[in-house]
């Protein structure tokens, strides 16, 4: 394969034709659009945060059969889960949460509020999803099935690289700010993302445009893609003069017809304008960047202190499910960056790579042609 225009040492890393990495979006990213990604010669990336090691495992074998391109899987490796019980009045943060406390008032306050019935929760707890057993069987799948490119979108992951790299798999780590940027660089990943605020999803409180190059200086010699903001062929561009050998690209790819959730959601983001995404802590307890919507609003003007990642889901999970019960869906998670209001239509994954590509050439060219 002859290099192109864009081709970067991130490529030969991770034998991609172009820079362009698939964000690992939950509930998004699935075996199609990923395998999607990967045939048009970026890295496709299945977003597994919520799926069981099981499911990694139909994933990853679907992927296989749509194509033999590299691609990976991204999980969280969160931290704080298990933390000591403060006072249970609302200022700090419980670790359960109780129903009967400050949290079920505020939820049942929400379910008269918007006219959401109070849901059915049965007995299932949600503790399961982010406990260490359920991240240990996470990897477990991740390291059977020799998946190429092991991306945590969250936290560090040091303890797993050198079972990674036995099989010959790479590690990607996203970070948000430098000190977190130098602390995977020294456990050895092989690219760190610097993801700027303007990005959906889980995100940092630092711009790209200033967190990139500082991280590219701080980790040298390991390679750095940059996140946030990335849009289309200019943001990739932007993203190699920073330093970056490639960029980690999600919202673009929100609307791509192969992504994994509703018409209606892709529609918010085509709908929304770059001043139509908030970060909130609503719905998992980090800071995630979503369209914004009034239970945002409601929840930010509480008072209320985040539950670490488990148990907060909780409580996400109950105003989801009552959500989505009413028809509400314009009270659901819908995680968007700052680039929504750059996307106009859906279309197919490989349209967007090409554009992505083309877009970026075109650009480089223009920029060769000026005189000095």
């Amino acid at each position: 394969m002859t290099p192109g225009p864009l081709h970067t040492p991130l490529c030969d890393l991770l034998g991609i034709q172009h820079p362009i990495l698939m964000a690992g979006m939950g509930g998004v990213a699935t075996a199609d659009l990923a395998a999607a990604v990967s045939e048009a010669g970026g890295l496709g990336i299945i977003g597994a945060a919520a799926m069981d090691g099981d499911e990694i495992r139909r994933q990853v074998r679907r992927l296989r059969d749509l194509t033999d391109r590299p691609f990976g899987v991204d999980i969280l490796l969160p931290t704080g889960v298990e933390t000591p019980r403060p006072p249970a009045d609302g200022k700090g943060a419980p670790r359960t949460p109780s129903l009967s406390g400050p949290y079920g008032r505020w939820l049942d306050e929400v379910y008269a509020e918007f006219g959401l019935g109070k849901p059915d929760t049965g007995t299932r707890s949600s503790r399961g999803a982010f406990s260490s057993e359920f991240t240990s069987g996470q990897v477990e799948a991740v390291i059977d099935e020799q998946v190429p490119v092991f991306a945590a979108g969250l936290g560090d992951p040091a303890p797993y690289i050198s079972d990674v790299r036995a099989y010959g798999g790479r590690v990607i780590a996203l970070v948000g700010n430098v000190r977190n940027a130098r602390r995977v660089a020294a456990g050895g990943v092989d690219v760190v993302v610097a993801q700027g605020t303007e990005a959906g999803g889980h995100t940092g409180r630092i711009g790209a445009m200033a967190l990139v190059p500082q991280v590219v200086d701080a980790v040298a010699p390991t390679m750095v893609a940059a996140a946030g903001g990335i849009g289309d062929g200019r943001g990739l561009v932007a993203a190699l003069a920073l330093g970056a050998v490639g960029a980690w690209v999600g919202t673009a790819f929100l609307v791509s017809r192969e992504a994994s959730w509703p018409e209606s959601l892709k529609q918010r983001v085509l709908d929304a304008g770059e001043e139509d995404t908030r970060v909130t802590r609503l719905y998992s307890g980090k800071t995630m960047r979503n369209i914004t919507n009034p239970l945002i609003e409601r929840w930010e003007s509480s008072g209320l202190a985040a539950l670490p990642m488990g148990p907060q889901l909780a409580i996400a999970n109950r105003l989801q499910k009552a959500a989505i019960a009413a028809d509400r869906i314009d009270l659901t998670m819908n995680p968007a960056g700052q680039v929504s209001g750059m996307l106009h239509e859906i279309r197919p994954a490989a349209d967007i790579m090409a554009d992505l590509v083309q877009d970026a050439t075109v650009v480089l060219e223009r920029l060769r042609a000026q005189p000095s």
